[in-house]
C-alpha cells in the first residue's frame, strides 16, 4: 500500500519538474542575447525554424507528462482544444489594433482555473492554431507561442484562495502586468537583429549585462510602449467584464469532469 501510494505524489514531482524544465529552456530563448553574443550567421529567420523544431517535442513531452499524472483528464483535454479554438476565432477581432490582445484573456482564466501546465499548453495551442488559421506562421511564430505559454503559465501560480471581488481583482491586475510581460519577451527575441549599430537602442554584442538592459529598455519604450499599454487595458477590462461569468463557466464544467 505505502508504494501505491507514494506513486501520484512522485508524478506530480516529475509534470512539475519537467513543467519547470521546459519554462527555464524558454525563458533562456529570450534572454540570451544579454549572456552571450549571436553568432556571426545567426539571423531572426534562422532561429525561427530551429526553435520550432525544439519547441514540438517540449510541447508533446509536457502534454504526456500531464496525462500521466492525471493533470490533463479527457474532459480537461477537450477543454484545453475548445479554449484553443475560442482563442483562435477571438484574435483576429483584436489584432493589429493598438495591441489590442483579446486572446490573452482565455488564456488567463484557462490557466487561472486549470493550473499552470494547462495554461502554458493553453498558450502554445491557441497562438499556433491562430497562426495556422490566419496565416501568420513565421520566423516570430515559436515566440509567440512560448510567450503567451508563460503568460498561461503566470496565471495558474495565482493565489488559490480568494474568490469574488478580490479573485477578479487580482486577474485583472495580472493581466495588465502579463501584457507588458509579453511585449517585453516578443522584443527581447527579436531586438538583437532590428537595429543597426551605433544607437542608444542597438544591441551590442558582448557588451557588459547591464549596458545591453539599458539599450533595451529605451528600445522597448520607443517601439512598444503604445502596444503594450493598449494590450494591457484591453485585458483588465475584458477580464472586469466577462472574467467573472467565464470563471464560474469553467470551474462548473471542471467540476463535472
Amino acid at each position: 500500500m505505502g508504494s501505491t501510494r507514494g506513486v501520484p505524489g512522485m508524478t506530480r514531482w516529475r509534470t512539475r519538474a519537467a513543467l519547470a524544465l521546459v519554462a527555464v529552456l524558454a525563458l533562456s530563448v529570450f534572454c540570451w542575447p544579454l549572456l552571450v553574443a549571436p553568432g556571426a550567421g545567426m539571423t531572426q529567420a534562422s532561429q525561427g525554424p530551429l526553435l520550432f523544431a525544439l519547441l514540438l517535442p517540449l510541447v508533446l513531452a509536457l502534454v504526456v507528462s500531464e496525462l500521466s499524472s492525471k493533470g490533463l483528464s479527457p474532459q480537461t483535454l477537450a477543454m484545453l482544444g475548445v479554449l484553443s479554438a475560442l482563442g483562435c476565432l477571438a484574435r483576429p477581432l483584436g489584432a493589429g489594433t493598438a495591441g489590442l490582445e483579446l486572446t490573452f484573456v482565455l488564456i488567463i482564466l484557462g490557466g487561472r482555473v486549470y493550473g499552470t501546465g494547462f495554461g502554458f499548453l493553453l498558450g502554445n495551442t491557441t497562438l499556433l492554431a491562430s497562426a495556422l488559421v490566419t496565416g501568420g506562421v513565421g520566423p516570430w511564430l515559436p515566440y509567440q507561442m512560448l510567450a503567451a505559454g508563460f503568460v498561461g503559465l503566470g496565471a495558474g501560480l495565482l493565489p488559490r484562495r480568494p474568490r469574488g471581488r478580490l479573485e477578479v481583482l487580482i486577474i485583472c491586475c495580472y493581466g495588465g502586468v502579463s501584457a507588458f510581460a509579453y511585449g517585453w519577451l516578443m522584443d527581447l527575441a527579436f531586438w538583437p537583429f532590428t537595429l543597426g549599430p551605433g544607437t542608444e537602442a542597438s544591441y551590442v554584442p558582448g557588451a557588459p549585462l547591464l549596458e545591453n538592459l539599458h539599450h533595451f529598455v529605451v528600445f522597448n519604450v520607443l517601439t512598444s510602449m503604445g502596444w503594450n499599454l493598449g494590450r494591457a487595458v484591453s485585458n483588465i477590462v475584458v477580464l472586469a467584464v466577462l472574467g467573472p461569468s467565464v470563471l464560474r463557466i469553467l470551474r462548473r464544467v471542471d467540476r463535472r469532469g
